[in-house]
């Protein structure tokens, strides 16, 4: 699995980005939000049960990493078909406001080194990128466990500060450097 320190593969797949006719798909690349922050999480697959609870609580958390210049994407292994279905008739996903990833091939998945060994779907694995491409946080929970996007938040705003941040450190706090 690649992890802090590593650059974050280039990718080129097609993504559920809404629902609004004639404007569902579009291809998202590495380059797509190039000098953002990247918060890219993955999850097993659409039409599951804990899988939507945390793409909904990304979703209403997407403003505060937008304020920090941060580009959330979600993905697993399902197409985005799939992915349009699953907004489509999941209430708490219809109005995402950010675009689900399709890696079909599993190529990024691959690459990334996050299947499950068995099951063969994405593990929850979540990817805090800086803006130069650089892997700088990697988290991976077993698939009966979600994950809390507010830690994930704690954690984008720790590395900005460039400084050494404490256990339990909250944005606002003072560091240790």
């Amino acid at each position: 699995m690649l992890t802090v320190g590593d650059t974050f593969p280039k990718f080129q797949v097609q993504a559920c980005v809404s629902l609004e006719k004639g404007k569902e798909f579009a291809e998202v690349t590495n380059e797509t939000y190039k000098g953002k922050w990247l918060v890219i999480f993955a999850w097993p697959m659409d039409f599951t049960f804990i899988c939507p609870t945390e793409i909904a609580e990304f979703g209403k958390k997407n403003k505060d990493f937008a304020d920090r210049d941060a580009q959330v994407l979600g993905m697993s292994t399902d197409t985005h078909f799939v992915h349009h279905a699953w907004r489509t008739h999941h209430a708490d996903l219809k109005d995402l406001p950010f675009p689900m990833l399709a890696d079909a091939k599993h190529d990024l998945t691959r690459e990334l080194g996050i299947a499950h060994k068995q099951a063969g779907v994405d593990l929850r694995a979540t990817f805090i990128v800086d803006p130069e491409g650089i892997i700088r946080h990697v988290s991976v929970n077993d698939l009966s466990v979600g994950r809390n996007p507010s830690e994930t938040l704690r954690i984008l705003d720790g590395l900005q500060t460039d400084e050494l941040c404490p256990c339990n450190w909250e944005k606002g706090q003072a560091t240790l450097g």
